[in-house]
This record gives structure tokens, C-alpha cells and sequence, in this order.
């Protein structure tokens, strides 16, 4: 059966806006027209899309259904015109993607960098964004794929391997803990620490395992980048967590070092995540062949 995609953008209006004349006069058509395209929208789908109230109307189970589906196929068309827009203007595409600061800051680089070389006129057009805010841009279509941690919650998706990513510990070099070989979260008892904010799927990770062993982290600082955490810890705030890409380069004028940490949950996947690696176009497929190369 085939939908309108007039309808279903003026559904997704209504679900929005939450009126029946609001969603008309966006989409500039009268309100008796509106209507009828959500009647006939409901009559495809079998079920009721949306119930009436005085104030407006608010949308069933079966509309929230309908809504999330919709939303998928703008995104999709969006970047269908977005394709042969590039082909128009003499580009071979573009690949909308997202990754976390972890994988940003480490790996990419290079391996955008090697696969642009390879396929020059392809354009990349990349979000930093949390691990989380990754899941949901795959899953609505806003990008064709993302790179997350492995922690978190990606049902649903297709989750292909990427990288393996190591933690350390980031301190002062005068710190009392800067001579250590080695150290464990419980270690961190007591210590002034600098940290991520918590939305981070990094913060999330250590804060739990942090409750399971019964320790409570004092943090003297929150901030939101990896850039910030170590300037933090290079004016004597505290020690912090860090991946190791994050720490190792920056350790030549001897203001900080880096001390490997001694459990297993230092090491964590990080993960790339499609709707369907068949449904990707030639290019965001030869890309994922790229990543996980």
C-alpha cells in the first residue's frame, strides 16, 4: 500500500503541532482538506491515528507508531535530494555521520583521511554528539551511521565493531599518585577528581563502576570535552579518566602524566551502528567497509 508523502508530512505537522488547523496552515491547504488527508492516512493504516479534543488532538498508539515510521522516511528523502543535489553539482555524495569525542579525538582522522583520499569528491559531513544523542540520530535517519560506546543501549540497530579504546588515569605530575605503576578505581577514594559531564557515556561507565565498589568520587570539576578535563588537570584540580589518545600526545611538557588503570572495564569497544548495512547508499557502504578495515 502507498502512502502520500504530503499526508505524512502534514501528519508529522499535526503530531507536532497538535491542531488540525495549525498543521493546515503551515502546509497552506484548508483545514477541511487536512482532515480528510488524516482520515485517509488512518483508513490505510486500519486503526486511528489520532483522538479529537477540544484543545486539539493527540495521537494514538498507532499514531505514535505512524509518527516514528514517518519521521524515518523524511529522513531518508531528505537524503535522497541531498545525494542528487551533491550529483548536480558535480560532487559523488555525501555521508552524514556522528561519532562520540572519544572516537573523534583518536581514530577517525585517519581513517576519514584514508578513505577520503581513496574516493575524492565525497563529502563527510560529521556530528560530535554523545553516545545516547548517536543511537537516536541512526535510528531516526538524521545520519547514515555513528560510532558509540559499546555501553550503550543500541536495540534495534545493526552494531558492527570499530575500535577497542583504553582508559587511563590523567594526573598532575607532582600529584602523590604520579609514581604509580598502576592504579584501580578504589584508589580514587578520597581524591580530588576532574570529570566529564554526565550525560557522557565515559562518566556513566566509570560512575557505575564506581557505585558498585561502594565509592563515592569527589568531583571538583565537571566540563564537557576531553581538552577541557586535561587543562583541568594540568592546573592541579585533580586526577581523571581519560582514553588514552586524549592523554598520550599531550604529555611532552611534563605537566601531566598518564598512569595505566588495572581493571578490566578499563578497556571498552567502541561500535558503529546502521539501520541496515544493505540499505546504506554506495558510498556510506564503502565507508563502513573502510571503518572496520
Amino acid at each position: 500500500m502507498a502512502y502520500d508523502l504530503t499526508s505524512l508530512a502534514l501528519f508529522r505537522s499535526l503530531a507536532e503541532l497538535g491542531s488540525i488547523a495549525a498543521a493546515a496552515a503551515r502546509h497552506r491547504i484548508a483545514p477541511s482538506a487536512a482532515s480528510r488527508r488524516i482520515s485517509e492516512l488512518e483508513k490505510q493504516a486500519g486503526a486511528g491515528l489520532i483522538q479529537r479534543h477540544r484543545r486539539g488532538v493527540v495521537l494514538t498508539e498507532a499514531g505514535r507508531l505512524m509518527l516514528r515510521h514517518a519521521e524515518t522516511l523524511a529522513g531518508q528523502v531528505a537524503r535522497m535530494q541531498a545525494e542528487l543535489d551533491d550529483y548536480a553539482a558535480g560532487h559523488k555524495g555525501t555521508i552524514r555521520m556522528a561519532a562520540n569525542t572519544s572516537a573523534i579525538t583518536q581514530f577517525l582522522p585517519e581513517d576519514l583521511a584514508e578513505f577520503l583520499i581513496a574516493n575524492p569528491g565525497i563529502s563527510i559531513q560529521m556530528a560530535e554528539m554523545e553516545s545516547v544523542e548517536i543511537i537516536q540520530a541512526v535510528q531516526s535517519g538524521a545520519v547514515d551511521l555513528g560510532v558509540f560506546s559499546a555501553f550503550t543501549d543500541a536495540r534495534g540497530l545493526q552494531v558492527l565493531p570499530y575500535r577497542r579504546d583504553t582508559l587511563v588515569v590523567c594526573a598532575p605530575s607532582d600529584h602523590p599518585l604520579s609514581q604509580r605503576k598502576s592504579l584501580r578505581l578504589r584508589d580514587f577514594d578520597g581524591q580530588s577528581v576532574v570529570a566529564l559531564q554526565r550525560q557522557s557515556s565515559l562518566q556513566a561507565h566509570v560512575d557505575k563502576r564506581a557505585a558498585d565498589l561502594g565509592i563515592t568520587i569527589r568531583t571538583t570539576v565537571e566540563v564537557k570535552s576531553f581538552d577541557g578535563v586535561r587543562r583541568m588537570v594540568q592546573a592541579r584540580l585533580g586526577i581523571a579518566i581519560l582514553p588514552f589518545g586524549a592523554v598520550e600526545a599531550y604529555l611532552g611538557d611534563g605537566s601531566i602524566v598518564m598512569i595505566p588503570i588495572d581493571e578490566p572495564w578499563a578497556t571498552r569497544d567502541l561500535m558503529i551502528a546502521v539501520q541496515s548495512p544493505s540499505a546504506l547508499s554506495p558510498q556510506a557502504e564503502a565507508l563502513l567497509r573502510t571503518l572496520q578495515g
